[in-house]
């Protein structure tokens, strides 16, 4: 196997980042005469795991030990119904977001990857960029809310989800900020058993924590696999 092949697998264990599905073969990155890179020099990633994954060629990653975790805010989509009454709003949603479920939601993303990150056994956790330091750049798009608003005196309400968000994720070179590879995965915040649950801050906080948290150890995983 030549230099080239092997600088690309140490690429591939950073583009399965996200556990959206279950590729049925080997990642790999498609440099074919018809791949159509993305603006900033990215080939697509084929069978991903994440809904879509893009990733640059030929890149060694093998002299980093260190990752650093870097928000790059919450967009929320546009539009939520904000009635407070059963007949000023409808029954499905999305509804308004409040500034205090953003921060909730805000708080609750940064605890799971911070957490998870941490439990690294292959790389620590740092604050600060460095030559060996990896950046981990993580957007939240399109965040939609399921939950209705709190109406005193009205029947419990059961959700089959939560809310839904799209992560993007990035992997980049910490001093320079040159991008390896990017990975974007839509997921929803709901009970994995399919069930209805019923909506109260607790229980809608903790399936929102799960969805952050199924991202945060999946790119654990994939960061400690890499075997430069």
């Amino acid at each position: 196997m030549n230099n080239r092949n092997l600088k690309h697998l140490a690429v591939l264990p950073l583009l399965v980042i996200l556990a959206a599905g279950c590729a049925t073969a080997p990642p790999s990155i498609d440099t074919s005469a018809g791949a159509e890179a993305t603006f900033d020099g990215l080939y697509p990633v084929l069978n991903s795991r994440a809904d879509a994954a893009w990733a640059l060629p030929g890149m060694d990653l093998s002299g980093y030990t260190k990752i650093m975790l870097r928000g790059e805010g919450i967009e929320y989509r546009p539009g939520g119904e904000s009635g407070r009454t059963m007949m000023s709003r409808s029954s499905g949603g999305p509804y308004e977001v409040t500034e205090a479920q953003r921060e909730r939601l805000q708080a609750t993303v940064r605890e799971a990857f911070l957490k998870e990150l941490g439990a690294s056994t292959r790389f620590t956790l740092v604050d600060e960029p460095g030559p060996d330091v990896l950046m981990i750049r993580g957007t939240l798009l399109d965040v939609v809310s399921f939950v209705p608003p709190d109406t005193a005196g009205r029947s419990e309400v059961f959700l089959s989800s939560v809310g839904e968000a799209t992560l993007v994720l990035e992997v980049r070179d910490s001093i320079t900020h040159a991008i390896f590879a990017r990975a974007v995965d839509r997921d929803a915040a709901a009970d994995m058993a399919g069930t209805l649950q019923r909506s109260n801050r607790v229980m809608n906080t903790a399936e929102v924590r799960q969805m952050a948290e199924r991202w945060a150890r999946s790119l654990r995983e994939a960061l400690e696999g890499f075997s430069g």
